[in-house]
């Protein structure tokens, strides 16, 4: 039997969640139980002690130095680090050192890059992002829409897609009645534009009197979204739950009709997935990477960012057209079946193994 690579995966967990922190959670936990040596280097491990998080420059040298040293142990125990890395003052706080740590160790290198900020990051840092980007032993993307950026900048990827764990996820028939129930779960952060979403439902609503939202994250637009619900006159058909963790999602879409993601930056956002896998029709803006994995009329219904008219007319066509629907759901369940473990965790292991195999760059 093949002796499998000694990874270090540096990245996130939850809580908070979000498609990063849930992917990275993933990935180290499916790896091993499939028994593949794998090591987590946490970018967001809790303060010790806890009230140190509350204050800003402290936080930062608190969280940084023992992170830098566990970088270091780390870079000593395995072969290659698998970075998860973000744009902005994440890549430097916490990609960018585990780039030079591991380099400084003889430790092979992999940037699993995420995020539809990429294009923007790139154009306004400075210059030795790309460059440290281009020195990596491989750049891996898990969208067409991150490869295509990054080719712009003369930078070459390879795509591994995200985990949907469609052991997780039962679709079911999808029989709408007169109060469908739709569901957004993303945060509560201006570039998700959940007002778009409060206000398709509010025009939803003037057709379908008994219908209902839940809106599923946390975030600082909370009193924004609460006002707007008083204003539209829907506060008692909208439910703000708060952030659902990961391992209990697969229950909120089992109780949705429709998923709505309203987001006007993104690039491979894993709910869309998630519902495809759930049997859930989905309306979503049409921003980033989204028409890589939402095709219009085919696997979802997809609209102009910001475009709530158009948003709440999808949502009713789809409940009006069951023929359309199912069409879409047999479809997206196809599409789901793309980003199944078994697949993935075979890409995976294929880059590990390519950057050993390969000369260090």
């Amino acid at each position: 039997m093949a002796v499998e690579p000694r990874v270090a995966v540096v990245g996130p967990l939850p809580p908070p969640s979000g498609g990063m922190a849930n992917q990275c959670r993933q990935l180290v936990r499916l790896m091993q139980a499939e028994g593949v040596p794998m090591e987590l280097v946490r970018t967001n491990a809790p303060y010790s002690p806890a009230w140190i998080g509350r204050i800003p420059v402290l936080r930062a040298f608190a969280r940084l130095l023992p992170y830098l040293w566990a970088l270091w142990q780390a870079a000593g125990r395995n072969q290659v680090f698998h970075i998860f890395a973000n744009s902005g003052w994440a890549w430097h706080l916490f990609a960018a050192p585990a780039v030079v740590i591991g380099r400084m160790r003889g430790v092979r290198i992999i940037v699993n890059y995420r995020g539809g900020n990429a294009e923007p990051f790139l154009q306004s840092t400075v210059p030795y992002v790309a460059r440290m980007l281009g020195s990596v032993d491989r750049l891996v993307t898990p969208s067409g829409f991150l490869k295509d950026v990054f080719g712009r900048f003369g930078l070459e990827s390879q795509i591994v897609s995200n985990i949907v764990d469609l052991t997780r996820f039962t679709p079911r028939e999808r029989v709408f009645t007169s109060a469908p129930h739709l569901i957004v779960t993303r945060n509560l952060e201006p570039i998700y534009d959940i007002p778009m979403a409060i206000r398709a439902f509010a025009a939803v609503r003037t057709r379908y009197p008994a219908a209902r939202l839940t809106v599923a994250g946390t975030g600082p637009e909370l009193g924004r979204c609460e006002a707007l619900v008083q204003e539209l006159g829907v506060a008692d058909g909208v439910s703000f739950v708060g952030r659902i963790d990961n391992d209990q999602i697969p229950a909120l879409y089992a109780t949705a009709d429709v998923a709505l993601n309203p987001s006007t930056v993104d690039n491979m956002p894993i709910s869309i997935l998630e519902a495809y896998a759930s049997g859930v029709p989905v309306v979503t803006t049409d921003v980033g990477g989204i028409p890589y994995i939402a095709f219009h009329e085919k696997t979802a219904l997809l609209v102009a960012s910001g475009d709530y008219k158009a948003m709440a007319a999808a949502v009713c066509r789809l409940i009006e057209e069951p023929a359309l629907t199912t069409r879409m759901l047999e479809a997206g369940l196809a599409e789901a079946r793309g980003y199944a473990w078994p697949h993935v965790k075979e890409q995976w292991l294929g880059v590990y193994r390519h950057v050993l195999s390969a000369p260090a760059r």
